[in-house]
């Protein structure tokens, strides 16, 4: 026998018709107290938004949730090539 560590068994991960459309967010509002953070994603067209998502979680997750993100996003530029940032909110103010 093995005392090796066995690598954890896999997670069945189930998605309903609604969630697997997606959402569009085109602005992120963030928000926390000292329990959790509150990432809303919201769907912007001046004059009006409307939150899209709303996502709570604990500040230790937040933390794997923004060092996941960085890791992806590192890959994807390294596969296709750096993205612009696009400007702020404050840019997109005048409707045209």
């Amino acid at each position: 026998m093995s005392d090796a560590p066995q690598p954890p068994p896999e997670l069945a991960i189930k998605i309903g018709d609604e969630e697997l459309k997606g959402r569009y967010a085109n602005l992120l509002r963030i928000a926390h107290t000292r329990e959790e953070f509150v990432l809303d994603f919201l769907h912007v067209v001046p004059p009006q938004g409307i939150v899209t998502a709303r996502v709570v979680t604990s500040p230790p997750h937040l933390k794997r949730i923004v060092r996941a993100l960085a890791a992806n996003l590192a890959r994807y530029e390294e596969a296709f090539g750096p993205i612009p940032e696009a400007p702020g909110p404050e840019a997109e103010r005048a409707v045209h």
